[in-house]
């Protein structure tokens, strides 16, 4: 660090670039979140646009102050620029409050206010658990092997953020691939476009200019109008008596939370990985309290580190792209341009954004983990494919209902489940690793790091860990229960007790020396001895 006084410039030109992407982020998930509220739900305009998307918009103007201020303090530790950390509403946390907590009351009661204002008393519950994360989240950095924590992150930047959105690339090639060009030429080529013109920018405005061409952009301005933010306490006070009365949404409330405080930890070490080290524990406070200022004010939808940061790092992006969104994105809320956004861009012209950040995280983490811990990375991943297909599962079983297909059974059905069996599709195994994929990702690239790095006590220690949280369901389970040993919870003792009691009668030369696997690369740096052992 220089002994002199380091100025950290707020504005870089490349935070135009970033901005776009990051942009697009958080501008897809709130047309996706009132489109479901109001579409779905049955909400009237006046609580989507007039609460829910003025709340959201309070909450991330909230939390891009703090890690503004966090990236110029960072910047000034470090004595060198740094990049914002990337923050917006939690996309996977997002469904879970939509179709967990908030869909569940109105399709039980037909009451779309009641739905919304159980779902800001959760919201502001939520946000106090997720606060709590700062309490274990440093421990938690500081024993987690790096292959774990990106790697899970990999495996949701893969299903979701890339494999999703290239779909609708290619259900709409005409706008994706035009759009998708140019995110290949200026972001992952990195070549430049005439004028110096930011790619993200370009491929949204040719994308869009194509959509209106076609005739798939339209331009309503019927919801233009001042939207002002105001508290709703006494709606919030409704719905957390509503909670209280009600305790089993709690049990999707714990878990989902466990999940955001270690996505934020998780997005914290990509960032370092990518060079920029943020305080973890203030980066989960500021989530959780971003949370419940949101509720507060009308959003039910928890906020967090966004998971990215080494895209916009490889941009060279400061804070302005940060700043510059969330001013952006307060207009739209306050003034009503939602809506309007809403028909004018279509999501494929947005989509290959989405598409780089992507790819950005999976290659970031390949730089990041020496080679040996590919294997773990690649462990971390596999739990969200198995959430994926799930997920997917579900939605062609709603589509089928919804065009009249009856005497459907339900997803988990004995004899639908013995079906799918019969044809490969392994539903109660890719259901257990569906539960909590985050931590399930987490624990076992952590695992399997330590074990190649003979590390077998952690290794034990995590083994241990996610036997406890699977029995109580955590992980491998819908909601949480009182302990039980099933089958996977048994699993689980069994790798932890190997790990722990094993390496301590095992002969010696057989834990000094490695093994020659035939047609595997040798990725171990050298042939040095379990660390364990030593």
């Amino acid at each position: 660090m220089s002994d002199t006084a380091y100025s950290y410039k707020l504005y870089n030109r490349s935070d135009f670039n970033a901005f776009w992407a990051l942009f697009t982020d958080n501008l897809v998930n709130l047309l996706i979140l009132s489109g479901v509220c109001q579409f779905v739900f049955q909400m009237p305009a006046e609580i989507v646009f007039g609460r829910i998307v003025p709340g959201a918009a309070v909450a991330i103007l909230a939390g891009v102050v703090v890690y503004t201020l966090m990236a110029k303090w960072v910047a000034n530790k470090q004595g060198k620029d740094v990049t914002a950390l990337p923050y917006g509403i939690s996309t996977p946390v997002m469904f879970v409050y939509l179709f967990g907590v908030i869909g569940p009351i109105f399709w039980a009661t037909g009451d779309s206010l009641l739905a919304w204002q159980v779902g800001i008393g959760a919201g502001f519950m939520g946000g106090i658990v997720a606060a709590f994360g700062a309490i274990v989240g440093p421990f938690l950095k500081r024993i987690t092997p790096r292959a774990g924590m990106l790697g899970t992150l990999c495996g949701i930047a893969l299903v979701f953020i890339g494999s999703v959105p290239l779909a609708t690339v290619f259900e709409h090639p005409l706008i994706g691939f035009t759009s998708l060009l140019f995110i290949l030429w200026g972001l992952i080529g990195r070549f430049r476009l005439p004028g110096n013109l930011p790619a993200g920018l370009v491929a949204i405005a040719v994308g869009t200019v194509i959509a209106i061409f076609l005739g798939q952009s339209s331009f309503n301005t019927d919801g233009i109008g001042f939207y002002a933010p105001i508290p709703y306490f006494g709606d919030m006070l409704i719905g957390i008596q509503y909670l209280f009365a009600n305790p089993e949404l709690f049990l999707v409330l714990i878990p989902v939370q466990i999940y955001n405080f270690i996505e934020t930890m998780n997005n914290v070490e990509s960032a370092e990985a990518a060079g920029d080290s943020y305080p973890v524990a203030v980066c989960q406070v500021t989530d959780g309290a971003g949370t419940m200022i949101g509720a507060l004010f009308g959003s039910p939808f928890p906020t967090t580190v966004y998971i990215g940061h080494p895209a916009y790092k490889r941009m060279d992006a400061r804070a302005g792209y940060i700043i510059g969104v969330a001013m952006v994105i307060a207009a739209a809320a306050f003034l009503g341009f939602l809506s309007f956004l809403a028909g004018l861009i279509p999501i494929a012209a947005a989509a290959p954004v989405l598409v780089f950040v992507a790819v950005s995280l999976i290659t970031n983490t390949g730089y990041a983990v020496k080679p040996a811990h590919m294997a773990a990375v690649s462990f971390a991943i596999l739990p969200h494919i198995s959430n994926f297909l799930i997920t997917k599962w579900g939605s062609l079983m709603n589509a089928l209902r919804n065009t009249g297909v009856e005497g459907l059974p339900g997803l988990g059905d004995g004899d639908l489940t013995a079906a799918l069996l019969m044809e490969g599709a392994h539903y109660e195994g890719h259901l257990a690793l569906s539960q909590g994929a985050i931590i399930t990702g987490l624990v076992w690239g952590a695992i399997a790091a330590d074990v190649i790095d003979g590390r077998f006590k952690q290794a034990g220690g995590f083994a241990i860990a996610a036997a406890v949280m699977s029995s109580v369901g955590i992980i491998h389970s819908y909601t949480l229960q009182m302990p039980q040993l099933d089958g996977i919870t048994i699993g689980y003792l069994i790798i932890g007790a190997f790990m722990l009691i094993y390496p301590m009668i095992a002969p010696k030369e057989d834990l000094e020396h490695r093994i020659i696997v035939p047609d595997e690369p040798d990725l171990l740096d050298d042939d040095s001895p379990a660390l364990d052992v030593r």
